[in-house]
């Protein structure tokens, strides 16, 4: 898990409000990261289950019950290193 996940998911959980549903595009003009490097981290992300996608056509990416699972503590970072196994 990076500083850039961390971001990704974060924008996505939009703390103290309802969660968004976001483009690359979209989530990249909101963090200091290039939309590239968005991209790239949110396969990975999807790969552990971490986002999934709102809508695949739009590219629309949204939290995952893991995801919200990770950002509460309640899920350790080991277990998604297992993934990887």
């Amino acid at each position: 898990m990076t500083r850039v996940d961390l971001d990704i998911l974060e924008t996505l959980q939009n703390e103290g409000n309802d969660e968004l549903v976001l483009t690359p595009g979209v989530i990249a003009e909101n963090t200091h990261w290039g939309r590239n490097t968005v991209r790239k981290h949110l396969i990975l992300l999807r790969n552990h289950s971490l986002v999934e996608y709102y809508d695949e056509d739009r590219s629309l990416y949204q939290l995952s019950d893991r995801g919200r699972a990770w950002l509460r503590g309640d899920l350790p970072t080991e277990e998604l290193e297992d993934d990887d196994e």
